[in-house]
């Protein structure tokens, strides 16, 4: 399947530029990458480290590159030179690592701490308790810029619905610890609609913009 030029251009058109699409490229080619820039998309999000650094090489320098995927320590710092936005920190010990290499970098690097708030098990973060117990000011090179989360993979609407109004709430509530948070990243190819009518200001967009992963290349 080609780029979908026109699902690109809906979504837009849904956003209505009140919330960010972080288009998803794993797997995809660079030349897929490159249409979807050539009309102006700046946000791209990866899984892999290696496949968000071949990328990064040869792509133009003002894209934000953001990392979407379940962060290894031991890869913190492929990637601490240029990312963006790191949206998955799913514990202090992650976040004591990109702050280290933040540092070594002379940089600040955006973060988004995940919040587990699915019906599986499989899914990774902080849950309300945790949160609230972030030390968030030992973090002197990370700036936490909001949530993340993943709702259930579920056709039940009204599931997602309120796992994703949790979050919004959790988001609500972070200028308790003196963050002024600015993104609620929820929302992906099969729930971005809900997510967007429950507060989220930030999408992750894939295989409704450039077809099913080649997981087989």
């Amino acid at each position: 399947m080609a780029v979908n030029i026109d699902k690109y251009k809906e979504i837009l058109l849904q956003l209505k530029g009140k919330a960010t699409l972080v288009a998803v490229s794993k797997t995809k080619p660079v030349a897929d990458l490159e249409v979807l820039y050539d009309l102006g998309q700046r946000d791209f999000g990866e899984n892999y480290v290696q496949e968000l650094l071949d990328k990064q090489a040869v792509m133009p320098k003002d894209i934000h590159w953001h990392f979407i995927g379940h962060l290894q320590s031991n890869k913190v710092k492929n990637i601490a030179p240029f990312v963006h936005l790191i949206h998955g920190v799913d514990s202090e010990n992650l976040l004591a690592e990109i702050n280290k290499h933040a540092i070594k970098n002379n940089r600040t690097i955006g973060c988004l701490l995940q919040v587990h708030i699915a019906t599986e098990e499989t899914k990774f973060g902080f849950d309300e308790t945790s949160l609230a117990n972030v030390q968030m000011s030992k973090y002197t090179n990370v700036q936490i810029m909001g949530l993340m989360g993943m709702a259930s993979f579920s056709t039940d609407v009204a599931l997602v619905r309120e796992e994703f109004k949790k979050l919004k709430r959790l988001y609500d509530n972070l200028t308790v610890q003196n963050i002024e948070p600015t993104v609620l990243s929820m929302g992906m190819s099969g729930d971005y609609e809900t997510a967007i009518e429950e507060g989220s200001n930030m999408i992750r967009i894939g295989s409704l913009l450039f077809g099913e992963r080649n997981y087989n290349k």
